[in-house]
């Protein structure tokens, strides 16, 4: 298949109308990441089976007319891990790009781990070792050589291969719909917007913080956030989650005492070190947001765990049946979630609460018994 390179605008009118004809396309994106906050778009791979181009978007500064199109609801996208590309849309456009068909979330309903790489599903569908020699390419370097493009493009030549082979699969299992749910909550806007005063929920360690500590933490991650945010740099260059931790716990308030905690460098210091004292006050003095997570402490009774192992026999037996990996279905985690009623246990999203999901919850509500005759399990309602 011949790869055209779009880096000219003239050329933009008819890949256009060429997207507009076709019922889905492929997509991926290369981007640099390591040195800004937000991702510097180098590229844009689409394709379909009859053909595949590389859009230029350095040459070519704005794509509003093609992401237009793009976003046509009429037609669908097919992506392997599509979060960080539909972040880089959503900044784009401001809309988020759906629908969508995500390879990486469908694979497990074949068979395969959670979350496999995009290699190993070429490896696996056609015997095909794709090529790792620009895995490090520094992708907003031009010109592009034709080895680079070929390995940008091949991103989206075999993906829709494996899309067109899944639906295959998928179809004969009786499977195609199991996704619908899923897919549809990428069009939650939430997933693409970075929240400064949600950034400590993502911070490692914090389960383990309380009182003081916690504010510390709570007000440092939204500065941090919103600094790297205005200045376009990786927030962990400006504070390292293990560094946040450590000055939560030691609550320098003077910019000598910070100067003295061991990794905090002197270019930090002369740069934020005011501001980050003055945080650290300022949380000492306030309340914390309540922790939530009923995970934080992980000490179950005997009774809890007692219902987590009936909770994974019940599991065990419909991914046998589904001819699943039980991981894959639900892990003890998700179910954890579950008993204690946390929203977000995956075993309450898509096909996994249609298969085990709603049947797990009739069981803690007592809607549904548990019995064994002659050596099999049976689910029964009350």
């Amino acid at each position: 298949m011949i790869i055209e390179y779009i880096d000219k605008p003239e050329q933009l009118p008819d890949l256009c109308n060429r997207i507009q004809q076709a019922p889905w396309i492929a997509l991926d994106t290369e981007f640099l990441r390591e040195k800004t906050y937000y991702p510097v778009f180098c590229l844009l791979q689409i394709a379909t089976p009859e053909w595949v181009v590389c859009v230029d978007p350095i040459a070519l500064p704005d794509l509003s007319t093609l992401f237009t199109v793009i976003n046509d609801p009429g037609i669908l996208k097919v992506l392997h891990s599509c979060r960080q590309d539909l972040e880089i849309f959503y900044q784009i456009t401001g809309e988020v790009t759906y629908p969508v068909f995500d390879t990486q979330i469908a694979a497990p309903l074949l068979g395969f781990q959670e979350n496999p790489g995009y290699a190993m599903l070429v490896s696996n569908f056609f015997g095909v070792n794709l090529s790792k020699a620009h895995t490090r390419t520094d992708w907003s370097i031009r010109p592009l050589s034709q080895d680079q493009i070929q390995y940008a493009a091949d991103d989206v030549i075999y993906l829709c291969k494996i899309y067109i082979e899944m639906g295959k699969q998928l179809d004969t299992l009786g499977r195609l719909d199991w996704l619908d749910k899923d897919f549809e909550l990428l069009k939650d806007k939430e997933l693409y917007q970075i929240s400064p005063d949600k950034a400590w929920l993502k911070v490692r360690g914090r389960k383990r913080l309380t009182g003081k500590q916690l504010s510390i933490i709570q007000v440092l991650s939204q500065w941090r956030e919103e600094t790297a945010q205005l200045e376009d740099r990786p927030k962990n260059w400006l504070v390292r989650d293990d560094l946040m931790l450590e000055l939560a716990k030691l609550q320098p308030s003077t910019v000598d005492e910070l100067a003295q905690i061991r990794g905090v460098n002197e270019r930090s210091v002369k740069r934020y070190g005011k501001v980050i004292c003055q945080l650290i006050v300022k949380a000492i003095n306030s309340s914390p947001i309540p922790m939530t997570d009923k995970l934080k402490s992980t000490k179950k009774t005997a009774k809890q765990e007692a219902v987590l192992d009936v909770l994974t026999a019940v599991v065990r037996l419909r991914a046998d049946e589904n001819s699943l990996n039980p991981m894959i279905l639900a892990s003890r985690k998700d179910l954890e979630k579950l008993l204690f009623e946390e929203k977000d246990s995956p075993v309450l999203i898509g096909w996994r609460f249609s298969m085990v999901g709603k049947e797990l919850q009739g069981l803690l509500k007592g809607q549904y018994s548990l019995t064994l005759k002659e050596g099999d399990v049976l689910i029964a309602e009350n």
